[in-house]
């Protein structure tokens, strides 16, 4: 048997049709759900890119990143912004020493930095290039009148913002159609990569498409879907601040571009897809869908992704899951899991034993009985920790300072911030936070607290929770 994993870098479920949403286009996600179990419940061990990569790619909690340091070669990130650990296994590794022909296709240009190793395990890996501040291009750079098309018109220091625009727009002008953006490049590598290893006994393939991730820039016609007029600047970019440095109509803009951005993934997706049902490769692949992480677009007065307020629109994630034999298609399973279960649940699929190592859980029992791996979810940001449970949602400083906490059934959205009412219960859920960190608060997370500097969103900017 075969394994394929696919990785979208942000996509939200609230935005995919089969999750209940009614206005965006993703008729090849919707349709494979339907031949899928349906997990609502999956959340990241950590956060934000690469530290829930390391946990899908190892099977093991990142959480609560007792080895961080920087690297040469990457900015500074938040803490499990780092390599693999070279005394864990990795998914790659243990197929290849079980006769596995694997590959990579990834434009996740984070894991090919200078000491990254995330190709780690792989017969091929393949390196699309130029997402982001990718160093693809030096040139020719783009003019200012270009990027003053992308820039919002309330932002008034852009420095980071114009430098952001002026190196993926250096990098990206060579488009000429289509098939020259990211996630077309993508899932047609991934594609050929299935023609070309057809003749394998057993594979194993891991996608990844950084789309949907910012910069949100698709083609025009994906775009038009859900904001026909042009009478606005064209929006690409997260702030990763308030949402009131963007006018509405530029909000709206944003949006639609993201939008534009799933139904493009959306599209090409079918490609890969269409190309495995050719090659008749369905009935003998385990194919897994997950997003890593989502992104506020205007929620919690943010236009961002940040550990505080660690909300619904960043940390729920769409997983499904296709076994070959049929089991729980079309079903819905609401218990809790996380990334660190993949690598197991892959392993056991086919018929390999998971190493001692290995945390994460296999999760074909949550579908077929009434087995629950976990009563309560945490995730880590930095210094800041998620708890959840079925009733509660907690985020606070890892040793219990600053709590925000929700009543999930009366209030999902995460609106009503009642951690003064009920003190009791934010402690318990800070027992439950420092039990999952085996009691460990390391030092330097206090001093990136104290320094500000937690990762992605600055924190005086996303105290906007009531």
């Amino acid at each position: 048997m075969n394994a394929v994993l696919i990785i979208l870098d942000t996509l939200r479920p609230d935005h995919v049709g089969c999750y209940g949403n009614e206005w965006i286009q993703t008729p090849n996600l919707d349709a494979l759900a339907k031949e899928s179990v349906l997990f609502t419940h999956t959340y990241p061990d950590s956060l934000p890119t690469l530290p829930a990569r390391r946990a899908i790619y190892t099977g093991c909690r990142i959480f609560p990143f007792e080895e961080h340091h920087s690297y040469r070669g990457d900015f500074i990130g938040a803490p499990g912004w780092a390599p693999m650990r070279e005394d864990r296994d990795c998914l790659a590794e243990i197929l290849a020493l079980n006769n596995y022909r694997t590959g990579l296709v990834s434009d996740v240009y984070h894991q090919f930095k200078p000491s990254k190793n995330f190709h780690r395990g792989f017969s091929q890996w393949t390196w699309i290039r130029g997402q982001e501040l990718d160093p693809y291009r030096s040139g020719p750079q783009v003019s200012e009148e270009e990027i003053q098309k992308h820039l919002p018109e309330k932002i008034r220091n852009p420095a980071f913002i114009s430098f952001f625009l002026r190196y993926y727009l250096t990098n990206t002008q060579h488009r000429s159609s289509e098939e020259d953006y990211f996630a077309p490049q993508v899932f047609r590598t991934a594609a050929t990569w299935l023609e070309e290893n057809h003749d394998s006994n057993q594979f194993f393939l891991t996608v990844e498409s950084f789309d949907p991730h910012e910069p949100w820039d698709p083609p025009v016609h994906y775009r038009r879907l859900y904001d026909e007029d042009d009478n606005v600047r064209d929006v690409i970019t997260s702030l990763y601040g308030p949402a009131s440095r963007l006018t509405p109509r530029e909000l709206n803009r944003l949006r639609a571009n993201y939008a534009g951005e799933v139904t493009m993934t959306d599209r090409w997706l079918g490609h890969f897809l269409q190309t495995m049902n050719r090659l008749d490769l369905m009935d003998s692949t385990i194919l897994i869908i997950v997003s890593d992480h989502g992104h506020c677009l205007g929620e919690q007065g943010l236009v961002s992704k940040q550990g505080y307020p660690l909300c619904r629109e960043v940390a729920d994630l769409v997983m499904m899951i296709r076994f070959p034999d049929g089991t729980g298609a079309g079903t819905v399973c609401d218990k809790f899991s996380y990334h660190c279960d993949i690598p197991a649940t892959i392993l056991i699929s086919l018929d390999i034993d998971p190493p001692k190592s290995m945390e994460g859980r296999d999760l074909k029992p949550l579908v077929t009985g009434d087995l629950n791996h976990y009563e309560y979810i945490t995730v880590g940001w930095g210094p800041f920790v998620m708890v959840r449970d079925r009733k509660y949602w907690y985020n606070a400083y890892l040793w219990g300072e600053r709590p925000l906490l929700f009543d999930l059934e009366i209030d999902p959205q995460l609106r009503h911030n009642i951690a003064a009412e009920l003190p009791d219960i934010c402690q318990n859920m800070s027992e439950l936070a420092l039990k999952d960190a085996k009691g460990i608060i390391p030092d330097y997370l206090r001093e990136m607290a104290d320094k500000n500097i937690p990762g992605c969103t600055p924190m005086e900017t996303s105290l906007t929770v009531d």
